[in-house]
């Protein structure tokens, strides 16, 4: 079956933006790109001529909208419209089951430069069981569908479990787009290690070392698959939500992790997951994995 990707589009400039990025994605991963626009009051008979009289007439708007800016960079992609007549919660997680990504827009909450998800962002993206890819608009641009996602790829790891699916996603996307593939774990110092003055050298630097090796070991056999990507391995001694933020600095893509199925009385969206989606300068993947 054709690999599909889903933009969902409710008329903001960020879902234009979002719209933009899922646009180049499908076309680096020979995709069909799916313009999604759910709402509980569509009718299910449209008026035969446009008119503003027509309860689809801005629904049809903001997809068509959409349309006519992406076929403008890319004429040649295989693009469909839906729309839905449903809660948008609904139609974006069934979306998501007949998908192989899916893609959001997000705002940018000046001057915190931070996003902001809406309860319907949130909802769908802890529980996507695929790629949900947040994209907000590139501020001072004329192209509203330009995102600024030109850059390397990140990926944060946290090495206390299997993550295929993550890492399987970030080399990937790195090698669609010819970049490097920088992938960034933090590590926390323990309370013992520190003096009254500073930190024991000797444990942070064993805990470096450590932290080095493990990394080194878990890329290994992602490197060998893809030889062509250039792996940069960033260990940094502060929190993992720090340290991934922190390293997306100057990325085209920043590439998180969600457990498919949360510890008990663990939240779905941890530390990491929302301090990547708050404060990443850029789009953020979202990637379930075991």
């Amino acid at each position: 079956m054709e690999p599909v990707i889903t933009v969902g589009l409710d008329g903001t400039p960020e879902s234009v933006a979002a719209a933009g990025w899922a646009a180049r994605e499908a076309a680096l991963r020979g995709a069909t790109l799916r313009l999604l626009h759910a709402w509980v009051l569509l009718s299910l008979e449209s008026a035969q001529s446009p008119s503003e009289e027509d309860q689809n007439y801005w629904a049809r708007q903001i997809v068509d909208g959409a349309r006519a800016a992406i076929g403008q960079r890319f004429p040649d992609l295989p693009i469909v419209e839906d729309l839905v007549r449903a809660d948008p919660r609904d139609a974006l997680r069934a979306a998501a089951d007949a998908s192989g990504m899916l893609v959001l827009g997000s705002r940018d909450m000046a001057p915190l430069t931070s996003y902001f998800l809406g309860d319907v962002g949130l909802q769908v993206l802890a529980r996507s069981p695929v790629p949900t890819v947040l994209v907000r608009a590139r501020e001072n641009s004329a192209d509203t569908t330009d995102t600024g996602d030109e850059g390397d790829v990140v990926v944060g790891l946290s090495l206390h479990g299997p993550c295929d699916a993550l890492v399987a996603f970030a080399f990937e996307s790195a090698a669609k787009r010819d970049v490097a593939l920088r992938a960034v774990h933090g590590i926390r110092v323990p309370v013992p290690a520190y003096t009254r003055t500073d930190v024991d050298s000797y444990i942070s630097v064993s805990l470096l070392e450590g932290a080095r090796r493990n990394l080194s070991e878990a890329l290994r056999p992602w490197r060998s698959e893809y030889p062509r990507v250039r792996v940069e391995e960033v260990v940094r001694t502060e929190s993992p939500a720090r340290a991934v933020v922190r390293g997306a600095s100057g990325a085209g893509l920043l590439v998180v992790g969600r457990r498919q199925e949360p510890l008990p009385l663990r939240p779905r969206i941890g530390p990491v997951l929302q301090a990547a989606v708050h404060h990443a300068p850029c789009p953020v993947a979202v990637v379930p994995h075991e």
